[in-house]
């Protein structure tokens, strides 16, 4: 006959204990399954402070343990924890397998609820299964010491960093990711975008780690390259596509609002809604957006000519050899500052001033790219939308190690999602 204690038997069998016969009672107006829990004869409790078998001392009120829920209904295990008198420690209460400290959680309810954690926001995980935020708090929190303490830090060769902002008033954070081929994970994150936050990653990584570090890719934000410079002084700093050209498009807009307040002011909109007709890459365009960039680019205007540069401008990274890419890059750069439109101009000073991080790309064989980096970053803002904000940093912290830090979590005899 299949009974309840059959079933938790098959599930999480622990040694030195039993289970007792399981009961259905109200809780309010909620039912509840209650199953006790007893150590076998003659088995010995295990003191909590130094993991060794010790003589019993006395025995304490039955606990409450919450378990994983059957049928929508709250599971609690009941036992009554034995205090022992041990030899090196003295008079402990006993470590028990299915819990860890003081939890009211057992592992296997916290290994639930932190799973959960990562698919849904932890408001809707405790609603679910019937428990309190605080308590789909705890259960991260032990997934992710857990993790973090045991997680593999050897092997990094290739490194990603990038600021993301997380709160208004640009409140950011500095994110580091293994990017290796294969092991994509957030490895560190820390406050603020400055040279002492990035060198603290470092400082924690440690000189030996940072030594065998490859390739790290960053944008061109001088406080990083700096630290890079200093702390990796073994890795090739890349520069690539997506940075580049974020900025290449954040200069022909402005070359855009300038020309289209100008023509405004003559009575002449023929730059209204075009924004996107010259932002957006060429294959992705709508067909009315094809039409009106047709038109526009038959016309001699400067944000036409801004944007013939631009998508000129690609054709650097179709090149193989570094060489080739930086006799491309230095006739780009001439065109661009006799061009006379000052925000193209800006961008080739910027260009050459970090040509060499820019052919780095190429020396890595294409191999590394910021492009993983963002794809990543995104996963931070979506986490952070879905969870509609977070109540505080340390809160925000955790659940980003916990959705992106790639983290081992304990081995389980029985896997409940």
């Amino acid at each position: 006959m299949l009974t309840l204690k059959t079933v938790l038997n098959y599930v999480e069998k622990h040694k030195g204990f039993v289970y007792g016969d399981g009961r259905l009672i109200k809780s309010g107006d909620k039912p509840v399954i209650e199953v006790a829990v007893y150590p076998r004869k003659n088995s010995p409790a295990i003191c909590s402070q130094c993991e060794r078998p010790a003589p019993g001392y006395d025995l304490l009120t039955p606990r409450r343990f919450q378990y994983v829920p059957l049928w929508g209904i709250a599971v609690v295990l009941l036992y009554a924890m034995r205090r022992v008198q041990c030899p090196r420690c003295g008079i402990k209460v006993e470590k028990v397998p299915w819990a860890h400290g003081k939890s009211p959680l057992t592992r296997s309810y916290s290994w639930f609820l932190c799973v959960w954690a990562r698919r849904l926001p932890w408001e809707e995980v405790a609603v679910l299964f019937g428990t309190t935020w605080n308590r789909v708090y705890a259960a991260v929190q032990w997934a992710v010491d857990y993790g973090l303490a045991h997680r593999d830090l050897s092997g990094i060769k290739a490194l990603g960093i990038d600021e993301v902002a997380y709160k208004k008033g640009h409140k950011y954070l500095t994110v580091v990711y293994q990017i290796d081929q294969g092991v994509r994970r957030l490895l560190w994150i820390g406050k603020d975008r400055t040279e002492k936050t990035l060198g603290s990653f470092f400082a924690w990584l440690g000189q030996e780690r940072s030594d065998l570090i490859g390739y790290v890719c960053t944008d061109m934000w001088e406080p990083y390259l700096k630290v890079v410079r200093a702390c990796a002084s073994n890795a090739i700093n890349i520069l690539d596509r997506f940075h580049i050209m974020s900025n290449m498009n954040k200069k022909l807009d402005e070359v855009r609002r300038w020309e289209t307040k100008v023509l405004k002011a003559q009575g002449i909109e023929i730059l209204k809604g075009s924004r996107w007709c010259f932002l957006k890459r060429p294959a992705k365009l709508t067909d009315k957006q094809c039409e009106k960039l047709k038109d526009l680019l038959g016309m001699n205007l400067r944000s036409v000519k801004a944007y013939l540069m631009k998508e000129d401008f690609q054709r650097f990274w179709e090149y193989t050899y570094p060489a080739n890419a930086a006799k491309f890059l230095h006739q780009w750069c001439r065109r661009a500052i006799a061009s006379r439109i000052e925000p193209m101009k800006e961008m080739a000073r910027s260009l050459r001033s970090h040509e060499e991080l820019m052919l780095n790309w190429f020396k890595a064989k294409k191999l590394y790219s910021s492009g993983v980096v963002e794809g990543l970053n995104n996963k931070i803002k979506t986490t952070t939308k879905k969870s509609y904000g977070f109540r505080t940093y340390a809160v925000l912290e955790l659940q980003l190690y916990h959705t992106l830090g790639d983290l081992p979590l304990p081995e389980s005899t029985h896997k409940f999602c």
